[in-house]
């Protein structure tokens, strides 16, 4: 280090991202590397060791990570300062940075040159002590980056199929919600070209419920809410009516940023809803309607001596036929036999009237539910003289009820399952809002590490040592790979989605797979610690590359999330081959295994799209067999099961 030199230690996860700033930083000649590390508890070890100047800090790391490290830091060196350096564009970062003490908040987008003089900058003295903002100015002038623009391009373009191939009506919006892209769906059911609905206010095309957007904006604004929805019509939808979710997308520190919006067509469940309250308001007033009563009187020992027609219809009998008789002629034998009736008249002249409800019969023998009402009737002098019974035919309504106790429990039934679906949709757009931060954030490291190398490669080739380039060279080729096996993750869930992924079956030994996959991490990942415990005679009826692809995605996820050592093992189970991957560390938190293996599902920092072992279960189930998990202590085990070559069934292409 050269006198009056300022020292910087890096501290960040990739390596290839520490090999591009240690070597910058060494060829500008302006700042003294004198440390590096790959987490929290590096930066720690180094700030207290050497005590520099300046100190480049990670914010996304394994173990520790960088607001966690800074106070530590600072504490160990209080006259180090610390610059954040991140692949997040969230404003509340750089607030969280400003409050831990950090010196600047700097972005990984940043061009390298406008990076090594902004550090110069902090290290002098000549940049203002607090960060302002998490982007660092572009440089006023230099050649433009090289980078493989066509792989990049490819990238970005499947990327947004993604978005605009979903089913359902998606878009981005600001906070004061206008709408800054919307897929194809959410066009199509506002009947509105995407283009023409950039820029506009959602409010204005709901159709007269611009209120209740303003609204739910304000809500998202002022309370913590995670979703908000609502149902509107479409202003250029006539009578259709959908329901709007909106999702904010938040900082680390809770703010949001924008403005997530998902819209379901909900006309045909609505015209449901509202049918079934029209069904049931003509069902109120059929029942208020029905006037059927049979009106007569008795003698005080129960033979009828009076009728009317309304009795004649409701009974069958007419005036001639039944007068005279007993009225427990109207009761099923076995109620006669046990003189239910003559108990009737005995409470009814005791209390005064006796009313229940039970079956009656008709002259024809049929049964019909009626509404008896018994009562009591006096003379002027308080004489009994006998019974006045009004008898009202309640089979009509009985029915009615019936029907209407099913009809409400079925829509007991449909408000669960309308509330299951609310569930998932609200969980869906966190989800993709989840998914579409960490895929952008995948993207920029790879993204800077190629165009920062070939950036070096192309200004300083000869000031580069032939070791040097090689670095940078590796260093870019790690990134491309990485870049490539995030595209073919994408490509592979779209065509999943579509059932458009084509499958090649046909006998593959199972050691070849697991070696294959094991030297590909160990060219990607030399410090990886895998090993293999695979019988050589073991074969399974599959697509080769499409399982390679499944069994790397176990393999990159328990380095990613375990700890060494990572072990295969596979065995024979029935007409199956069970392949078991498994690894040191703390398992998958319980919370977190019954949505494993769900598209997006990612646990909370864990890094990654949520689309890995979403695409290894599917390949699996689509070749007949099926993936899942097991905990275990240490650590927990992915089971891959790929079926057997059945020797009768020739190889063909299968099509998922």
């Amino acid at each position: 280090m050269a006198p009056g030199e300022p020292s910087i230690v890096i501290v960040d996860d990739a390596a290839e991202v520490r090999l591009l700033l240690k070597t910058r930083l060494r060829l500008s000649g302006r700042l003294a590397v004198v440390g590096e590390g790959a987490d929290g508890h590096d930066a720690v070890g180094l700030a207290a060791e050497h005590q520099p100047d300046l100190m480049l800090l990670d914010v996304s790391m394994p173990g520790l990570d960088g607001l966690e490290a800074l106070p530590r830091v600072l504490k160990a060196s209080p006259s180090t300062r610390v610059v954040f350096y991140s692949g997040f564009e969230e404003q509340g970062l750089v607030d969280q940075a400003r409050l831990l003490g950090a010196a600047a908040f700097i972005e990984k987008s940043a061009p390298i040159e406008a990076l090594v003089e902004r550090l110069v900058d902090i290290a002098t003295g000549e940049a203002p002590p607090q960060p302002e903002t998490a982007t660092v100015d572009e440089p006023a002038a230099g050649p433009v980056a090289f980078m493989d623009q066509d792989v990049l391009d490819e990238h970005l373009e499947r990327f947004r199929e993604v978005f605009e191939e979903a089913a359902i009506g998606m878009a981005t919006m600001t906070l004061t919600g206008r709408l800054v892209r919307a897929n194809r769906a959410l066009a199509s059911l506002l009947h509105m070209p995407s283009s023409h609905l950039v820029g506009v206010f959602y409010g204005d095309l709901t159709g007269g419920d611009g209120a209740q957007v303003a609204e739910a904006l304000e809500n998202i604004r002022r309370r913590p809410l995670d979703v908000v929805q609502l149902e509107h019509g479409v202003a250029h939808g006539g009578a259709r009516r959908v329901r709007s979710t909106l999702a904010p997308v938040r900082d680390s520190g809770g703010r949001p940023l924008y403005l997530f919006l998902q819209v379901q067509d909900v006309t045909s469940e609505r015209a449901a809803v509202e049918e079934l309250r029209k069904s049931e308001e003509r069902f109120r007033l059929l029942v208020e309607a029905v006037e059927d009563y049979a009106i007569f009187m008795l003698d005080p020992a129960g033979h009828i001596v009076s009728w009317n027609s309304g009795a004649q219809r409701s009974s069958g009998y007419s005036a001639d036929e039944i007068i005279g008789q007993h009225f427990r002629i109207f009761y099923p034998e076995h109620v006669a036999a046990r003189k239910h009736p003559e108990h009737e008249l005995e409470i009814a002249l005791q209390v005064g009237h006796y009313e229940e409800e039970g079956w009656r019969l008709r002259k024809d023998g049929s049964r019909f539910w009626a509404n008896v009402l018994i009562t009591a009737v006096f003379n002027e002098i308080g004489e009994h003289i006998g019974f006045a019974k009004v008898t009202r035919d309640n089979s009509e309504r009985r029915r009615l009820e019936q029907d209407r106790e099913q009809a409400l429990h079925a829509l007991g039934e449909a408000n669960a399952e309308l509330e299951a679906l609310n569930a998932r949709l609200q969980q869906s757009a966190q989800d993709q809002s989840q998914f579409l931060a960490v895929t952008a954030h995948e993207l920029r490291t790879p993204i800077g590490v190629v165009a920062g190398s070939a950036d070096t490669l192309s200004k300083h080739w000869d000031d580069l040592g032939d070791d040097d380039r090689e670095e940078l060279f590796e260093a870019m080729s790690g990134s491309t790979t990485r870049l490539r096996r995030l595209l073919a993750d994408l490509l592979t869930a779209s065509r999943l989605e579509r059932s458009m992924l084509e499958m090649h079956l046909g006998p593959v030994v199972v050691a070849d797979l697991v070696n294959e996959a094991m030297a590909g991490l160990r060219q990607s990942k030399p410090e990886a610690v895998v090993e293999a415990d695979v019988p050589t005679d073991l074969t399974v009826y599959v697509d080769r590359d499409r399982t390679a692809q499944a069994l790397d995605n176990l393999l990159s996820n328990a380095l990613r999330h375990g700890s060494p050592p990572i072990r295969v093992t596979a065995d024979r189970a029935g007409s199956n081959v069970e392949i078991r991957v498994n690894d040191s560390g703390s398992g998958v938190p319980e919370a977190m295994r019954a949505r494993l293996f769900e598209r997006y599902a990612t646990g909370q920092g864990s890094g990654g799209t949520g689309l890995g072992l979403f695409i290894v279960r599917e390949i699996a189930r689509a070749q007949g067999g099926d993936a899942t998990y097991e905990a275990r202590s240490p650590g927990g085990m992915f089971v891959l099961r790929l079926p057997v070559p059945d020797r009768t069934a020739p190889s063909a292409q299968h099509e998922s």
